[in-house]
């Protein structure tokens, strides 16, 4: 598990560059997280970290997250980036209590991934097909919780396998398991046991993909 106290270091260190090699205070490091400074003194205090705003930080910078979160030598950072394949991630959008449909034409910004990450999601050849979203609810906890970032990949939109997919629907975007009725309707499952299957018309239905991977807010 990543150590908070190593990834801010990090974060200070690159801040340092941008801020011309001036001491860089938690207060710099929060303003540049996009977050209050007494709620990242209260992550450190519980070794908590910030996953999505260290996410967008990263992306912003063109800096590999699994750099800064795994400790990896490298002599120069852009050098390293260069090394990591990359996927569309949609930062303004989430899915599971709806807000609209996945397309290229929404704004994103770039995920730089490294290996290990891009062979668990397939390989490079699938890298062309997975974009990221965010998790919004927690309908699908314990599996996934609100602020996960997902990995979907398009190519798989075949709902009678298993697993977790990613739905288009009129009342919105959602990350839910599949069910197909013999009557033509679908259940939208839940892995939350609060939260009862919802049937909606298969054809009202677009499956966008399945979900392959996450990054966890959650610890």
């Amino acid at each position: 598990m990543p150590n908070i106290l190593a990834v801010l270091h990090k974060v200070k260190d690159i801040l340092s560059q941008e801020l011309g090699e001036r001491k860089v205070f938690d207060k710099d490091v929060a303003e540049a997280l996009g977050i209050n400074q007494l709620t990242l003194a209260t992550m450190k205090n519980r070794a908590k970290i910030p996953y999505k705003e260290i996410l967008e930080f990263c992306a912003k910078r063109k800096i590999s997250i699994n750099w800064l979160l795994f400790d990896q030598v490298v002599e120069s950072l852009q050098a390293e980036t260069d090394k990591f394949a990359r996927v569309h991630y949609f930062r303004d959008i989430y899915a599971s209590a709806g807000g609209g449909a996945l397309n290229e034409d929404e704004e994103g910004e770039m995920m730089y991934l490294d290996e290990e990450i891009v062979e668990k999601l397939g390989g490079l050849g699938m890298i062309k097909h997975i974009q990221a979203i965010n998790v919004l609810g927690d309908s699908m906890e314990p599996t996934l919780f609100s602020g996960d970032v997902v990995f979907i990949n398009k190519e798989y939109t075949n709902a009678l396998k298993s697993g977790i997919y990613v739905v288009s629907t009129p009342v919105g975007l959602f990350i839910k398991r599949l069910q197909l009725h013999a009557n033509g309707t679908v259940a939208l499952v839940s892995d939350n046991e609060a939260y009862a299957p919802e049937l909606i018309n298969a054809e009202d239905v677009q499956v966008l993909g399945k979900v392959v991977g996450k990054l966890s807010s959650n610890i």
